[in-house]
């Protein structure tokens, strides 16, 4: 509890944003000042600085060194990000975020964001078919849906011309601005001239930040889906792909199923089969010495299980995760994809989960799932444009914090410096703007308003994964359920009343039947008598 007071206290003093290139920042005025502190509508004010919102601040970055794996400089837009484009940028004040700081950071809620609140991730298997059906459902509006607050680079810095003459951005759905940011954070450097590029660059992945950065990523998709939709209970959902077999999501009701004609495709019955992928073409790019403009370049592509069973030998189990969570040090040796013993590279999936080893060739935990779906999302570049990415991240997110909370591990177990570029503690996580340091992220979801149903206490997990589905069936269709009960019961108070009169009138002809028969069964009697059975009569 003590360490999770510590983490809200340091998140106030954190500027909050959202994603990739602010809309109103994009522009050859905003290139050539190199300042992005749009106004808030509520008060008209840059960062809505009149309300005390936030206000505009001069970027400082970090001067630690990095290692010996990128030995270029000022080459790179994404070195010391993101002083290439801006130097100024809103830091948001108290609880409020945004690239205005009008809107909240991640967990508070409310107009003047003093409201904290915890969102459950749960497990996609266990949500009813509504809420599977409503998940795939904001995926496609995404698809489908321009953001209207934010474009992507489709140019370098340098292409964009020193004063920003010729600006180079371009409008994008929401659920591929996701997917351009994966490729941008993981692309090759671009040393100049055709194909001249440097491959041994991420600053996403194979290093200290994989963990954090990608807790980020996650926490302003769902932020974006909220916005979209207006769905403020939205939590993304997570697959647990422990001891499969084979692909439990990729059914038609899911994530999509095998294209029949061509297993390398989705089935026609789901609706991702109509989806179109984006920048998952490096090599056109590097030899033309350009960026992904997100165009479309064919269909989503997947053929889970028939992968390269020499680097993939089966799919992760329990056994592995738990040697994962077991390791002690976050990092280690050289921070990257050679560290050994490290927790980061076991989960990340370049050592062994069974003697924490660095292993070349193969592929393990979080990077063996990429290779099993045997498509899209095996490229590091493109990976994102498969869905699944997301159920896929959201689990391993849920390890990582499976580590943070067993080890407590204090902010100085996280690398200062000599880690790869772009993943020492104090560096702003590339392309997000403002800014986010890796090192603030090195923390509990606890702290960020969200937790994961299967590491609730046994009570509310029950309530999460058993109880609150059917309860929000219930709402769902409760109309109907009133309007049954009123129409069964108009119903059964007719047959009722029928029933009421219909025996009134039974028992009416039963009294005349009574008064006749008694009349004419009088002489029967006399005669009766007059035969000697006077017995008979004296009993009537």
């Amino acid at each position: 509890m003590r360490r999770l007071c510590v983490s809200l206290v340091l998140l106030q003093l954190i500027g909050a944003c959202l994603s990739q290139f602010p809309r109103p920042c994009a522009t050859s005025d905003g290139l050539r000042t190199k300042e992005c502190c749009p106004l808030w509508d509520g008060d008209g004010s840059a960062c809505g600085a009149l309300s005390g919102r936030g206000f505009c601040t001069d970027v400082v970055v970090s001067d630690e060194p990095h290692g010996p794996q990128y030995p270029h400089s000022g080459i790179d837009d994404r070195e010391r990000w993101p002083l290439a484009f801006f130097n100024r940028t809103c830091r948001c004040a108290g609880n409020y975020g945004g690239f205005n700081c009008g809107e909240c950071r991640f967990g508070y809620w409310g107009s003047n964001c003093a409201e904290y609140r915890e969102s459950v991730r749960r497990n996609i298997l266990t949500m009813s078919t509504a809420e599977q059906q409503k998940f795939i459902s904001y995926l496609n509006l995404a698809k489908n849906t321009i953001n209207r607050d934010y474009v992507i680079a489709t140019g370098t810095r340098a292409q964009m011309g020193e004063n920003g003459e010729n600006p180079m951005f371009s409008d994008i759905n929401t659920y591929d601005l996701f997917v351009w940011m994966h490729y941008y954070v993981s692309r090759d450097a671009l040393l100049g001239g055709p194909g001249n590029v440097w491959q041994d660059i991420d600053f996403a992945h194979e290093s200290a930040a994989f963990l954090p950065w990608h807790r980020v990523f996650l926490l302003h998709w769902e932020n974006e889906i909220r916005k979209l939709t207006g769905d403020f209970n939205f939590t993304i959902p997570y697959w647990d792909w422990r001891n499969s077999q084979t692909c439990d999501v990729c059914t038609d009701a899911l994530m999509g199923g095998r294209n029949s004609l061509n297993p390398n495709l989705i089935s026609p019955a789901s609706v991702f089969s109509s989806w179109k992928v984006i920048c998952t073409q490096s090599e056109e790019y590097n030899s033309r010495e350009a960026l992904c403009n997100a165009t479309g370049e064919g269909p989503l592509l997947r053929n889970p299980g028939n992968h390269d069973t020499n680097r993939v030998q089966r799919l992760p189990n329990s056994a592995d995760v738990e040697f994962a969570v077991g390791l002690p040090e976050y990092e280690t040796g050289p921070m990257d994809r050679f560290a050994n013993m490290s927790f980061r590279n076991v989960l990340e999936g370049f050592a062994s989960p069974q003697t924490g080893m660095a292993v070349s060739g193969q592929s393990t935990l979080h990077n063996a799932l990429h290779m099993f779906m045997n498509g899209s999302m095996s490229s590091v570049q493109g990976s994102a444009n498969d869905p699944i990415f997301l159920l896929h991240h959201a689990f391993i997110d849920s390890i990582y914090e499976r580590w943070l909370r067993n080890h407590q591990p204090p902010r100085s177990s996280y690398p200062r410096t000599n880690a790869p570029i772009g993943h020492n503690d104090g560096y702003y996580m590339v392309p997000f703007l403002p800014l986010y340091r890796n090192g603030d992220y090195f923390l509990s979801n606890k702290a960020l308003g969200y937790e994961y149903a299967y590491l609730l206490d046994p009570g509310q997990r029950f309530v999460q994964e058993f109880l609150n589905p059917y309860l929000q069936q219930a709402e769902e269709i409760w109309q109907w359920l009133v309007g049954a009960g009123i129409l069964g019961a108009l119903i059964a108070a007719i047959i009722a009343v029928i029933i009421v009169f219909a025996r009134r009138k039974w028992k009416r002809n039963q009294r005349k039947k009574r008064a006749s028969s008694y009349g004419e069964r009088q002489p029967l009697l006399h005669s009766s008598s007059e035969e000697g059975s006077s017995s008979y009569q004296t009993t009537l």
